[in-house]
């Protein structure tokens, strides 16, 4: 697939599915084959959230996502503090500079070996910009093992303004497309009353306009603050606003 190709087929993409399909694949042509991309709206000054509500997309193997996202491993690793406070593309060199210099923290140096063991050598780190103080997005490229740091530098070399642009238009196209994160499903019910909160509507209108009862309503409502984990339901609209979980057009 060309670049145009690919930007045409991104830019009509109707599900992250599709898009993540498409990503991967091109992005192993330039033998990265292995992402992970992350995303949070809910970022603060001493937190990235709650994980569940992170955006993740990868095709990294379940041994290596259980260990660096469930474990929390990746709160340590120096791409992702880099990545933080950052925008654009780093090379990975800077991590053997780091262990060449001996300036790596104890902790640095868990993710360090834990990355060696995953066969993560090489690769490149791409930090979106972002609009928002509560917001963040990145992605991690890796190499193919047989791949040195120095030969993807080359790689990057010749294609990296392309291989930027690339990400950078499937990290935005990602933001408008709905995702449900797990334990974060609305049923159909749940969001159409969620929808005419955010229109403004009363208990009384919504209970009229969806042929239920006050009580019948305010359940959904409910069960929608469970599902999203939040407390109110300003709080609940919002949150699937934010994954465009609202107004969607079902297919």
């Amino acid at each position: 697939m060309s670049l145009r190709d690919y930007l045409h087929f991104i830019a009509r993409c109707p599900s992250i599915e599709e898009l993540w399909e498409a990503h991967t694949e091109k992005m192993n042509s330039y033998g990265f084959d292995r992402l992970i991309y992350g995303f949070t709206r809910y970022r603060t000054s001493t937190s990235l959230g709650d994980p569940e509500d992170f955006v993740i997309l990868t095709n990294h193997s379940v041994e290596f996502t259980d260990e660096f996202l469930g474990n929390g491993l990746y709160a340590h690793s120096p791409m992702v503090r880099w990545a933080l406070a950052n925008d654009g593309a780093c090379s990975w060199t800077v991590l053997h500079d780091m262990v060449r210099e001996k300036v790596m923290t104890p902790s640095e140096q868990r993710v360090l070996e834990f990355n060696q063991r995953m066969n993560v050598f090489a690769g490149y780190t791409v930090s979106f910009k972002s609009i928002s103080a509560r917001s963040k997005g990145a992605i991690a490229l890796t190499a193919r093992a047989d791949i040195s740091q120095e030969d993807i530098d080359g790689v990057w070399a010749e294609h990296g303004n392309d291989i930027k642009l690339m990400n950078d238009i499937a990290h935005l196209k990602i933001l408008t497309l709905p995702y449900t994160a797990p334990n974060r499903v609305l049923t159909k019910r749940q969001r159409e009353a969620l929808e005419w909160v955010g229109d403004g509507k009363t208990m009384q209108d919504i209970a009229l306009l969806m042929g239920l009862t006050s009580a019948t309503v305010e359940k959904h409502l409910r069960l929608a603050r469970e599902a999203l984990s939040v407390e109110t339901t300003a709080q609940a609209v919002l949150k699937a606003a934010f994954a465009n979980q609202m107004f969607v057009l079902d297919a």
